[in-house]
């Protein structure tokens, strides 16, 4: 029986190979992307602004009632604090988001790797076939979400080429 250490030469030289395949398919797939026109927002981009300015409108909502009526969450009064702080990260996220900022998809595609996390959770939790079906149906929603936003991604970090506009 052969040694396996034998085969293919020095591990060193067959990991450098790897490497040179794997930067040349990097290198292929940067030179085949497409930099964004000035104003021009990927469509998983715009969806996650409008998704986000949602929620913030949702924890704003609810802060203002929180702040206005004599409102418990079981039992007693909601942090203040937690809920205008999220109503504000999710603001920023959704002005940064329709400004096509890195940095605000960056946090998007976070927040989605949670929902992710916690549909998964609920799909192995679900009690019923309606349950199990309406959980997988948004796991696939989200896990198509976190993968068309890897290329956006990629597209709004990109720079300017020369000679591109």
């Amino acid at each position: 029986m052969a040694d396996p250490k034998d085969s293919g030469g020095d591990p060193r030289d067959r990991m450098a190979a790897g490497y040179s395949k794997a930067e040349e398919k990097n290198r292929k797939v940067r030179e085949a992307l497409k930099p964004l026109s000035p104003g021009e927002r990927p469509t998983v981009i715009t969806v996650g602004a409008i998704f986000s300015a949602v929620v913030a409108m949702i924890f704003w909502a609810s802060t203002g009632v929180a702040l206005f009526t004599d409102a418990e969450v079981n039992g007693s009064k909601p942090n203040m604090v937690q809920l205008v702080g999220t109503a504000a990260i999710m603001t920023l996220m959704a002005w940064g988001l329709w400004r096509a900022k890195y940095w605000a998809a960056l946090g998007f595609q976070a927040l989605l790797l949670l929902f992710i996390l916690a549909s998964v959770a609920g799909l192995v939790l679900a009690g019923t076939l309606l349950q199990m079906l309406s959980t997988l149906v948004l796991t696939v929603f989200l896990g198509a979400m976190f993968w068309f936003m890897v290329k956006a991604m990629a597209r709004l970090q990109m720079p300017q080429r020369p000679g591109s506009g």
